[in-house]
């Protein structure tokens, strides 16, 4: 038998006779003719079938039938790969008589209005060429963060989910019954990132986050992939330093092996300098009182407005659809967090902002035993000696250098890649307040 031939390796055998394997993605009869078009892992293939007795093979066949196809690879500049098959042998290997309940044929409606119906039908709506890319751009940008953090000498590790307690605090988490015992699932792989610097000095994770947010927006979801950084032996300006070049390693390489995935959705390729700028919170406000009608001089965080209106500044100004927001007050801060030895009131803090939205959130740690034992007691009104926070406190206890790091949404920097409008887009599966299946 014949070795299968993916439709995006087609056109290297042109004159030969090849076999190919997939799904019926497209039918459409033309007089006495009918143009198929099969979906397998590499694309799409279009096949001219003439032969009456072979038409007949389609009969009553819907999208997603299994097909067989043996023919030969004729040149066709009119067709979109520039080949097709042509004289096929046929061989329906799954019948599907049911017809889809969505065209994935063409582009899926992504208008807010819309969503509801696009997640109720995803395992069907994913087989649509624009929604597979998405995804495969997404793995692609799991590719590159896993290339660059490998490049600068990080270890990955994988955090467990399942916690005694609300470790950050907050009352944003799920709580289940573990044995008799509560338990919640992980806000953050935080904790054991931190616990690892004492290790390996440089860590990751890519894993699953949870957070119980009573939010239906687009920035907001239950369940998500975050990006966990954290390294050792640094000072604020080093951990900005890697998150700049780990923003321009990952749009670039993504840029380069997903071209064809990204001009589906007319993607543009972001502006990014090498060295993202950083500008304070103050300044921030400031700049935005003075161009805006609203006043937000001395707010202690930046309104979603402010975001996007100071990353449209930082590309018409500065070259960069990324911008750093540094100087962030004490307040919202958490008890992990270092706060400036000449200004306490201040974190050491710095927000990454693309395109409009936070992206991630770097900032140093308080490596201190003694200092950080009175900032969970003051500030979150822990006990370092719960099991919560015994084992954490073990590995300051014993040493730990300075250390910072960084947590990004994977789906939210896909998003921004792409220009999707919300970040369940971006989510093979979304997970929300209102959303539990599929």
């Amino acid at each position: 038998m014949k070795n299968r031939i993916l439709s995006r390796e087609v056109k290297d055998h042109k004159g030969e006779e090849v076999l190919m394997q997939g799904w019926l993605h497209k039918k459409r009869p033309l007089g006495g003719m009918v143009f198929l078009v099969l979906r397998d892992r590499g694309g799409v293939m279009q096949i001219l079938i003439e032969d009456k007795s072979e038409i007949e093979k389609l009969e009553g066949m819907q999208i997603g039938t299994v097909l067989e196809i043996v023919g030969t690879v004729t040149e066709e500049p009119r067709a979109p790969e520039g080949v097709e098959i042509h004289n096929p042998k046929i061989t329906v290997v799954l019948s599907v008589t049911e017809a889809s309940p969505i065209e994935i044929d063409k582009p899926l409606g992504h208008k807010s209005d819309n969503l509801d119906t696009l997640f109720d039908y995803r395992v069907i709506g994913l087989r649509n060429l624009r929604e597979r890319a998405v995804f495969k751009i997404q793995a692609e940008v799991r590719n590159q963060v896993r290339e660059y953090l490998k490049s600068q000498d990080f270890t990955e590790f994988s955090s467990p989910k399942l916690l005694p307690g609300a470790t950050e605090g907050g009352a944003e988490v799920f709580k289940l019954d573990y044995f008799g015992k509560e338990a919640t699932l992980a806000q953050s792989a935080q904790f054991y990132k931190q616990i690892l610097v004492g290790v390996y000095e440089r860590v990751f994770e890519i894993g699953s986050t949870y957070r119980a947010e009573p939010s239906a927006t687009p920035r907001h979801m239950t369940e998500f992939q975050t990006i966990d950084v954290e390294m050792g032996f640094i000072e604020l300006q080093d951990l900005l330093h890697l998150m700049s070049g780990f923003m321009n390693f990952v749009i670039e390489n993504v840029w380069k092996i997903c071209e064809k995935e990204l001009a589906m959705w007319e993607a543009t390729k972001p502006i990014l300098a090498k060295e993202i700028p950083q500008i304070t919170m103050e300044e921030i406000h400031q700049k935005y009182s003075a161009a805006n009608e609203q006043q937000t001089i001395g707010e202690k965080d930046l309104r979603p407005d402010e975001e996007k209106w100071i990353c449209e500044y930082a590309k018409e100004n500065l070259g960069s659809e990324a911008v750093f927001v540094t100087d962030w007050p004490k307040e919202g801060a958490k008890f992990y967090h270092k706060f400036k030895d000449d200004n306490p009131e201040i974190a050491e803090r710095a927000d990454l902002l693309f395109r409009g939205v936070e992206i991630a959130t770097g900032s140093m740690r308080e490596h201190r035993y003694d200092i950080l034992t009175k900032q969970l007691r003051e500030m979150a009104g822990g006990n370092p000696d719960s099991d919560g926070f015994k084992y954490f406190f073990q590995a300051f206890k014993y040493g730990m250098p300075s250390e910072g790091g960084f947590g990004m949404g994977l789906e939210r920097l896909t998003q921004k890649i792409i220009g999707l409008a919300n970040v369940k887009e971006a989510t093979l599966f979304p997970r929300d307040m209102n959303r539990l299946a599929p």
